[in-house]
């Protein structure tokens, strides 16, 4: 379900690219403009708009928006001129390239994504980025980690919605014998069972887990600790609610002193046409709050407009 609003006089993507010049021209940019055009054009508009911009101008146009805008204003409609597998892509590449390496916002993507997602990005990630995915996780991540992320990776999973009650049963067992009921944690079992089935196989598994010895998410806490326990945790919360686990990384971000800019952009711009409308119930349900007020609060300026429109009302 997308947030983002699309103007009821639809202007062509050549009265687009030509208003973007012109916001691009004189002294210093328009940026009001920018932000207010691109924030309201979906994924369908956007790549017409680059199509177009390039064709009268002779110029790429998110290079021009590189070279235009500034901050986090620039990193967040870079992000949205990207289609989804092409910003997932980006979105690990830099958080396993950057200054300071960012296993999390990998593994968040990686582990919140379909198989059929996942696939996509893959492939555009080893075309753009010239190396392979997996080849740069096995280099950059360690352990348990690794396995799981790099089993993730590359095993099929179902993604419909029929599941076998019995098996998922023996799974709940499995997971409880490989965990609370032994000494130390059979992490094997984890990893297969967590990175072969279903999300809806897993949400099952975790009701079934609840009914029979308490909570599954308690169990790979008290269990599994660091990346390990994120990218567990990770997959199945996105098994039962993804809203609700977008919901919270939202609230963490902008938790106490200072805001995770990086996290709130990845988040809202990658999910704005997708779950936002989910989203934005689950976070109002558990924080008594909007998260349009929550950003409001937080963030300044034409950054402010565009991750606002982003979210919609």
């Amino acid at each position: 379900m997308s947030s983002v609003t699309v103007p009821p006089t639809l202007t062509t993507p050549r009265d687009d690219a030509i208003t973007l010049y012109k916001a691009f021209k004189g002294f210093g940019c328009d940026t009001a403009t920018v932000v207010n055009l691109l924030a309201h054009r979906d994924a369908t508009q956007r790549p017409l708009i680059k199509q177009e911009y390039r064709a009268m101008y002779s110029e790429d146009l998110v290079k021009r928006l590189a070279s235009e805008l500034k901050g986090d204003t620039e990193r967040a409609v870079l992000l949205w001129m990207y289609d989804p597998a092409e910003r997932d892509a980006t979105v690990v590449r830099q958080a396993l390239t950057g200054n300071v390496i960012d296993l999390s916002a990998a593994t968040e993507v990686i582990c919140s994504r379909t198989p059929s997602q996942i696939q996509v990005f893959k492939q555009i990630y080893h075309s753009k980025c010239g190396s392979y995915l997996e080849h740069d996780l096995e280099f950059l991540a360690s352990g348990d980690h690794k396995k799981l992320l790099l089993a993730y990776l590359t095993k099929p999973r179902y993604e419909g919605l029929e599941v076998d009650r019995m098996m998922a049963e023996k799974d709940a067992k499995s997971l409880y014998k490989a965990g609370e009921k032994r000494l130390g944690t059979d992490e094997k079992t984890f990893i297969n069972i967590f990175t072969e089935r279903s999300r809806a196989h897993l949400a099952v598994v975790a009701t079934i887990y609840h009914d029979m010895y308490g909570s599954l998410k308690k169990a790979i806490k008290s269990e599994t600790s660091g990346y390990f326990e994120f990218g567990l945790l990770t997959i199945l919360r996105c098994a039962q609610n993804p809203a609700k686990y977008f919901a919270k990384v939202l609230y963490k971000s902008m938790k106490g002193l200072g805001t995770d800019d990086t996290t709130l952009i990845r988040v809202v711009v990658t999910r704005a046409e997708i779950d936002m409308q989910y989203i934005k119930a689950e976070y109002q349900k558990k924080y008594r709050k909007s998260l349009r007020d929550a950003i409001h609060s937080e963030t300044s300026g034409n950054y402010r407009t565009f991750l606002l429109n982003l979210v919609g009302h």
